[in-house]
């Protein structure tokens, strides 16, 4: 179980939100810190202390007047720690190339590879033939409705019809090198992680899984920690000092 630290860029800023509330109208998300550092500052501090395979999320859609100073400040990051982390946020086979070039170790992938609520088994053989299942991340993030768990895309706004098995963690592990998940309804509330999620990915072993959501203590962390047999990497974004939370950056770097 390792530490992944992460950058997450809104509207040209590196902010911590509440997963949930984030929408495109008007480019809006209920905030818990937003940083006065900017995002290469971030990648600059993880590449002094060799936390590697963290992850910048753009979380600015491509039509978004503020994507571009969204994607300039992602860039800032890739080129200040070059393979030292990877890169999501309207990944699609056009610009992944572009991520790569420009330092992402790897390229994180949802709404792309869901259409009509499903998986695009032609988009994901896009994906796979330009970046290589090697450099690629599926993010599986999901909130939970009805008892189960479904995938969420476009910046966790829309629902699809899919859900969050071991049957298809094991049908897309060969598109992938690892995966993300977001616990989107507890994420960046800091109020405890998503037990059962984390006990369902536990299970899964062949390939990475980070989890993300909801840690806002070092007991937290245990919990994850049993909860996925010790088999699951973590992010720690809202709890964590260097975004106004309680967990000393310093006390994580020592855990990991």
């Amino acid at each position: 179980m390792k530490f992944r630290p992460c950058i997450d860029i809104h509207n040209g800023k590196v902010k911590q939100i509440v997963g949930g509330s984030l929408t495109d109208v008007q480019d809006r998300a209920q905030e818990n810190f937003v940083s006065e550092q900017d995002a290469k500052f971030y990648a600059e501090l993880y590449r002094k202390h060799q936390l590697k395979g963290g992850h910048i999320i753009l979380l600015n859609g491509a039509d978004s007047p503020y994507y571009s100073a969204t994607k300039e400040q992602a860039m800032q990051a890739l080129n200040a720690y070059p393979g030292g982390m990877q890169l999501g946020g309207g990944v699609n086979p056009r610009n992944a190339a572009e991520f790569l070039d420009a330092g992402a170790s790897h390229v994180i992938v949802t709404s792309y590879v869901f259409r009509n609520g499903a998986i695009s088994w032609e988009n994901l053989e896009a994906l796979k033939k330009e970046v290589g299942a090697e450099r690629l991340v599926l993010d599986l993030s999901c909130r939970k409705k009805e008892g189960q768990y479904y995938i969420v895309t476009d910046r966790w706004q829309k629902f699809t019809d899919e859900i969050v098995t071991l049957e298809m963690l094991a049908r897309l592990g060969d598109y992938c090198a690892e995966y993300l998940v977001h616990a989107v309804d507890v994420e960046g509330k800091a109020n405890g992680v998503e037990e059962e999620l984390a006990s369902l990915l536990g299970q899964y072993t062949d390939k990475p899984i980070t989890y993300a959501g909801g840690v806002g203590s070092m007991r937290d962390m245990e919990i994850l920690r049993m909860c996925g047999q010790n088999r699951l990497d973590v992010t720690v974004g809202s709890a964590l000092d260097l975004f106004g939370g309680s967990i000393p950056f310093e006390v994580l770097r020592n855990w990991h």
